[in-house]
């Protein structure tokens, strides 16, 4: 059987190109901290060819213990504001440019179903931090479409990718 030319979607990948050509454009390099995407933005930059010159390190942070051992996330923030909560993504991508020589980070954390929701945060809400060296942490909070766990993922994947292009 020969092999795809891609493991991922097309949407994906050709995204990643133009975040991996941006910043390699740019002079800058990147660092991931993914918890609900599981290393999908991370496995989306690696499916293009060279993209060691930009792709620094990605943290994959499922669990809470997770990110605060490997991010440094203070664990008074997740147990006050939840997981995924815009405070959390903060900190991981202040946590994942801080441990890496990376000039921009983006994080991720939410709710990718089919379970987990609440009424406060159903299935589709993705929280993203979005660190640049030298400048304020930002953060975001989106409610994407319940299309089902994958299509949240994939969602979620492409806002994180969108956050790493330059502005």
């Amino acid at each position: 059987m020969p092999a795809p030319e891609n493991l991922l979607p097309d949407a994906l990948v050709e995204l990643a190109r133009r975040v991996i050509d941006a910043n390699r454009e740019a002079g800058r390099t990147v660092a991931l901290a993914e918890s609900c995407t599981g290393g999908l933005v991370g496995a989306a930059l690696t499916e293009i060819a060279g993209s060691s010159d930009v792709f620094e390190t990605g943290f994959v942070t499922y669990a809470n213990t997770a990110k605060s051992c490997l991010l440094g996330v203070n664990e008074d923030v997740i147990e006050t504001f939840g997981a995924v909560s815009e405070q959390v993504a903060a900190a991981m991508a202040s946590g994942a440019l801080e441990r890496s020589g990376a000039d921009i980070a983006v994080s991720l954390t939410g709710v990718a179903g089919p379970g987990g929701g609440t009424d406060e945060k159903p299935v589709g809400t993705v929280m993203f931090g979005r660190a640049v060296r030298g400048a304020d942490v930002e953060s975001y909070s989106q409610s994407f479409e319940n299309t089902g766990r994958a299509g949240v993922r994939l969602q979620a994947a492409l806002w994180a990718l969108e956050l790493l292009l330059p502005e």
